[in-house]
């Protein structure tokens, strides 16, 4: 048989399905959805979808001399990382950094959890080796070969046969871990992966954790691969890597696997948008589990460390940002608030209506809005996989759920009102992510087009469009199994990087030069390996570069020496808002990427007839939208042709997916059979909302309120100099009300949050009338222990937030950020034996430090450096004080975006609604809480004392602090800080 007349196999394994599409030789494409795990019919999916398509029942052999590739997508590494179910593994590590792993860095995950769960570590045993390279690849310790020997047959004894080396700065001198390689295979080892070629960077952790991942997930990920390969006989078998491109299977590791399913989503994505002309886009991949966004604007963006299941990797992998939001997203309700997910009921139970005894979620939701029909949707549940969506149990779910939110004080709402306002909730989780992967990052997506795909993304497009001020929708005719249409349109790809560290100057042009030479042949020799047969090569040259004193490189073509600086301040601008004149480039590595460009399927242009009659639907029902029923006519997509056009409000069903068009959209099919989704009539841009509370609009702002902060802190941590801000994340964000009152915060440090109100409420003190009154474009620095501040070194920057006249203050914004040094008598300013407040630094209250939109520079570098124990690195100071100005800037901008939506009126109103709402919560704990007391003795004598009385019938507490008087004599005033963290260790006890 001729390859040409040959099938090809394009599929994705997801977490809820698996998705199979089936190219014949002439072009014509049959797709598939099975659930991903459905162990009463076949053992896997992928192999049943095959065997689906060519009729061969699950015990005969698949006709692999009719298939001529197959291309992959899988979550078989994924899951074995989610659930630590990989091989297990020894680590080998230089002696002395045995726990480094372990240690990692000081950043902390999961601030506010009272009992901290650290990943579990993925290695099983450890051996320490006597050698050492120093950072310039000099051996300044030999390596102890027996001494490692010994320590690898102990590992091997126990039964462990995956081995991860990782040797300080091997990426300069990979001798002692080619030696070591070598010799755990002579011990036995079938899986040896080293950090020289796993992750050739710096930097210890993120290169040993790619490293142990790689010898983690490799011998389960071959298993996998071979036993697929085992049915499939001759037919060639290749798989997507994180990276977005396609590789054979026998070259297929375990730290190129974890996004191997949604990188496909986006190729497809690409692909399919540049065949309709559509050049920016977003693409939104929702499907079962979760919803996949990621932002494109003529290259694949990708990011080359990320964390994964709390380990961080340095691989080359799509920048794809997931948010727990799928069609089978729990919905809950709390007694207060509405709540989607991020639990989700996964393919098996599934939804209520998948008839397997799951709890309501997105697609119950949807369904009882009769934007879902049972009748048209696949019959594919029950016992048998033969049954249509359940409908019935879903009205008896929601009607329990109307009667418990109503005896909760919710008020009577009918089964489709809950419906919606959980929609609207999970429609405004996704509208977040998709800021997190484009506004956040400086770009505008108002004329980006969404190209919405995976099973659920249809159902969703129009309102996700219209929550981000988007206008166009693109859905391809194969948006339900669009991942794996993404696996036959991608490229083959393998990519190559190397460490640098170096200034951008002109002597390491040519350098720059030959490692990029070197980095190429190595690719191209890599693809020549693979026998591609007659296909186009392209290699693109990357630098990663920052500024001098940052850890945030950006990606910036090779070109000559003005180029790559004009083009990475360009970048930075763009990202950050600013550059930073006085600064040294570096570049931190070289990478390249070469590709065998894949041969493309077209969608054809099709010429269809004119219709005889005016285009008929199948059915007319009533679908809920925007607080009503309307009449809804429901077409079916094969029954659609060029040149159609379909207004809102209309369902258009198909055996994949099911596209909903709101009210004010247009679907328009396209001469390739595309169909374009377009906003015909202008988006009331204020919700019609009132100001009186709803459970709904109620969990929406608070999620916006967290999301301003959150966006905060993420510009504070890109954007600063030192260790503690950008890497140990020691800093805080929040939203404050014109009286200084919070608001909203991040999940960041709890010590700085306390009393950060206070702080504000000191400026708002100082500032209230007279010449020193504030004004637009005024930001204030501050840290006095006496006026909300903690310790010296937390310094908090506040920006208040005026209205459009800039005569009444609306908000405050506020980031508080520990400093390295700050100045006093030991460095860190944080000196024991101190008994004067001058001894730990300088003291900053109240102190104008932006005024009228000028930083004043040469004001706050003389307060840092006065006095007998000034500061130590006041540039640091400086460009850290300058993030936080960053910072706070962002979220004036997030606060005037939410009033220009939603008004003023109801933007104050649901402020308060939230400070209630948390007031409420807090008492909810009181009122189980217990009297206590705390005595806690300080060095030098003094005690600080704390007594609480809890009123059970006012669920309310009464606080009696109070100290010896040595603390006086030291004139030591406690800060509010120190009470409430007295408070918080009574409640916990």
């Amino acid at each position: 048989m001729a390859s040409s007349d040959k099938w090809q196999f394009w599929i994705d394994r997801g977490g809820t399905f698996t998705d199979v599409v089936a190219r014949r030789g002439d072009g014509e494409i049959i797709a598939r959805k099975l659930l991903s795990e459905n162990p009463e019919r076949y053992p896997d999916a992928a192999l049943a979808g095959i065997r689906e398509v060519f009729t061969v029942d699950g015990t005969d052999p698949i006709p692999d001399g009719e298939i001529e590739a197959v291309k992959m997508g899988t979550t078989v590494a994924t899951n074995a990382l989610l659930e630590r179910k990989g091989e297990p593994t020894v680590l080998v590590i230089t002696k002395g950094f045995g726990d480094a792993l372990r240690i990692a860095y000081q950043n902390r995950p999961h601030l506010f959890d009272r009992h901290i769960q650290l990943p579990e570590l993925l290695y099983r045993h450890v051996v320490e080796v006597t050698e050492r390279i120093s950072a310039t690849g000099e051996d300044l310790i030999p390596l102890d070969l027996a001494g490692a020997r010994a320590g690898l047959k102990a590992a091997f004894d126990q039964g462990i046969r995956a081995c991860a080396i990782v040797f300080m700065h091997a990426y300069r001198s990979p001798g002692h871990e080619q030696a070591v390689a070598r010799l755990a295979r002579e011990v036995g080892f079938t899986q040896v992966s080293t950090s020289h070629q796993t992750s050739p960077l710096m930097k210890l952790v993120s290169r040993g954790d790619t490293t142990v991942v790689d010898a983690y997930l490799s011998p389960i990920l071959r298993r996998y691969v071979d036993s697929v390969a085992a049915e499939l006989g001759s037919a060639r078998l290749m798989f997507m890597q994180s990276n977005g491109g396609l590789t054979d299977a026998g070259r297929f590791q375990g730290k190129d696997s974890i996004l191997s399913g949604p990188a496909g989503g986006i190729v497809g994505a690409v692909r399919t948008a540049a065949m309709a002309g559509c050049e920016r886009i977003i693409s939104f991949d929702m499907g079962g589990t979760s919803t996949d966004v990621a932002h494109y604007a003529g290259e694949y963006e990708r990011a080359f460390e990320t964390l994964i299941a709390g380990v961080r990797m340095r691989a080359p992998m799509m920048w794809i940002h997931t948010v727990a939001a799928g069609g089978g997203s729990i919905l809950h309700f709390d007694g207060a608030r509405f709540r989607v997910g991020p639990d989700s009921a996964g393919a098996d139970p599934g939804p209520a209506s998948y008839r397997r005894g799951g709890p309501l979620t997105v697609t119950d939701a949807n369904l009882c809005l009769g934007k879902i029909r049972p009748e048209f949707f696949p019959h594919v549940f029950g016992p048998g996989g033969d049954q249509p969506l359940d409908g019935d149990i879903v009205g008896e779910k929601f009607a329990a759920l109307a009667q418990e939110i109503e005896a909760a004080g919710g008020g009577r709402r009918s089964a489709t009102e809950i419906a919606e306002g959980y929609l609207r909730i999970a429609i405004d989780n996704m509208a977040n992510a998709i800021k997190k992967i484009s506004i956040q990052r400086g770009y505008d997506v108002t004329d980006y087009t969404l190209a919405s795909f995976g099973g659920a993304g249809g159902q969703h497009a129009c309102l996700v469009a219209d929550a981000l001020g988007m206008t166009k929708v693109l859905v391809h005719p194969h948006a339900g199994v669009l991942s794996a249409l993404g696996m036959g349109l991608a490229d083959v790809t393998e990519m190559r990087e190397r460490a640098v560290e170096d200034r951008l100057a002109p002597d390491i042009m040519a350098r720059l030069k030959a490692i990029l030479d070197e980095l190429a042949a190595e690719a191209t020799a890599a693809l020549a390996d693979q026998q591609l047969g007659d296909t186009s090569l392209s290699v693109a040259r990357k630098l990663h570069v920052r500024y001098e004193g940052t850890d945030t490189a950006l990606i910036i073509d090779f070109a000559d020496l003005k180029a790559i600086a004009a083009a990475f301040e360009a970048a930075h601008r763009q990202r950050y808002g600013f550059v930073m004149a006085d600064k040294a480039m570096v570049v931190e590595a070289a990478s390249v990427e070469a590709k065998a460009a894949a041969a493309v399927a077209i969608d054809p242009v099709i010429t269809a007839a004119p219709r005889s009659q005016p285009l008929a639907p199948v059915a007319e029902v009533e679908m809920h939208s925007h607080g009503r029923g309307l009449p809804t006519q429901v077409f079916v997509r094969t029954d659609l042709q060029p040149g159609d056009a379909i207004q809102g409000p209309a369902i258009i069903t198909e055996d994949n997916a099911t596209t909903v068009i709101e009210p004010g959209w247009r679907a328009q099919v396209t001469r390739r059979n595309h169909m374009m989704l377009e906003r015909i009539e202008p988006l009331q841009r204020k919700a019609a909302i009132g100001t009186a509370a709803d459970p709904v609009m109620l969990e929406i702002f608070n999620n916006l309120f967290m999301s301003i902060a959150e966006q905060m802190g993420v510009v504070l941590a890109n954007t600063a100099y030192s260790v503690n801000i950008k890497e140990r994340l020691d800093f805080s964000c929040a939203l404050f009300d014109a009286t200084g009152h919070l608001i909203a915060n991040a999940p960041h440090m709890p010590v700085h949050l306390g009393s950060m109100g206070e702080s504000v409420q000191a400026i708002i003190r100082a500032r209230r009338q007279g010449a020193s009154a504030m004004k637009p474009g005024d930001v204030y620095a501050h840290n006095a222990p006496y006026n909300g501040g903690t310790h010296l070194p937390d310094i908090t920057v506040i920006t208040p937030v005026f209205d459009e006249d800039g005569v009444d203050i609306l908000f405050f914004v506020a980031s508080r950020g520990h400093h390295a040094d700050i100045g006093g008598i030991t460095p860190g300013s944080m000196p024991p034996n101190s008994t004067t407040v001058e001894q730990e630094g300088a003291l900053i209250d109240n102190f104008a430090l932006v005024e009228g939109g000028k930083f004043r520079e040469v004001e706050i570098t003389a307060l840092l450096t006065q006095g007998a124990w000034p500061a130590r690195n006041v540039a640091q100071n400086i460009t850290d004080l300058q993030a936080q100005i960053a910072s706070c800037e962002k979220g004036v901008q997030e606060l005037r975006k939410m009033i220009g939506h939603f008004g003023l009126d109801v933007v104050q109103a649901y402020m308060g609604h939230v400070q209630d709402n948390a007031e409420e919560s807090v008492r909810r704990v009181i009122e189980v809480l217990r009297d206590g007391s705390f005595t806690y003795a300080l060095d030098n004598g003094a005690e600080i004392r704390v007594k609480i009385a809890i009123d059970h019938a006012n669920r309310s507490a009464t606080i009696d602090f109070t100290g010896t008087s040595k603390m006086a004599k030291n004139n030591f005033n406690a800060p509010a800080a120190v009470c409430r963290a007295a408070v918080l260790y009574v409640f916990r006890t």
